[in-house]
């Protein structure tokens, strides 16, 4: 058998893990792609073959370093978790990353923005979310046959890949899990836990106040039984017989 060897010009291409891009322009920015992300990773922790990412180059076409994109967020499933410096679609069984993120800053413009669309529709994106917190709008595409189409009403819009839900308020964009719980930031989520262990150190003092009530209640109950025989045992030393009373 044959061995095929790859060419030499192909084996030295490099792909870069840096596109020398910023991850955000702004604290929001960088708070919603944390925000996001952490959350579907806590939301898909159990799971071994989903892969959640933020702001990774994602390298579609092998042998070509000048095609790739790094959504703010992307979530690719049926690949495992693990360390990537860029996510090489040809090393990770040509699957395409499903979901695709991206949150508006004052600093995009309109040219780049749909340039990612392009990129998304064209290598195979199911679901590509679009957020402005500016103007709090949420745009949704999915996946048609070889399209990516605009979802009319994004308000209650359940992802058919996450089954998270989403739902613009007049403050800001909620995003739901499964079971109807909020995403929440790390602060909340520490927050809730702390909460959660204080609830739980005060069951557990009233159930030590309610054990200890209890004892003493046995402990007099015991002495009331002690006088009470020890009365029956002198009423009988003096010859009074209890049944006669």
């Amino acid at each position: 058998m044959i061995k095929q060897l790859q060419s030499p010009e192909k084996y030295q291409i490099i792909y870069p893990d840096d596109n020398g891009e910023p991850m955000s322009d702004n604290t929001e920015q960088f708070r919603l792609i944390v925000w996001i992300k952490e959350n579907l990773e806590l939301l898909f922790a159990s799971v071994v073959d989903v892969f959640v990412a933020g702001n990774l180059l994602w390298y579609p076409v092998e042998g070509n370093n000048k095609i790739s994109q790094a959504p703010d967020v992307m979530v690719a499933f049926g690949r495992p978790k693990g360390y990537r410096g860029s996510y090489q679609q040809w090393n990770e069984d040509h699957i395409v990353p499903q979901v695709a993120f991206e949150i508006w800053s004052p600093g995009n413009r309109l040219s780049p923005m749909l340039q990612k669309l392009r990129f998304y529709e064209q290598y195979g994106v199911e679901e590509y979310y679009l957020y402005d917190p500016a103007n709090l709008d949420l745009t949704i595409w999915e996946r048609r046959e070889e399209r990516l189409e605009p979802i009319e009403e994004v308000n209650g819009w359940v992802s058919p890949r996450m089954g998270v839900r989403f739902q613009l308020s007049e403050t800001e964009l909620q995003i739901f899990r499964p079971d109807g719980t909020p995403f929440v930031s790390f602060v909340e989520l520490a927050q809730l836990r702390e909460q959660a262990e204080s609830r739980a150190e005060q069951e557990r003092q009233r159930a030590e106040q309610e054990r200890q009530r209890a004892e003493q209640a046995e402990t007099m109950l015991e002495q009331e039984r002690s006088r009470s025989q020890a009365l029956e045992a002198r009423l009988r030393d003096m010859g009074i017989d209890l049944s006669q009373l």
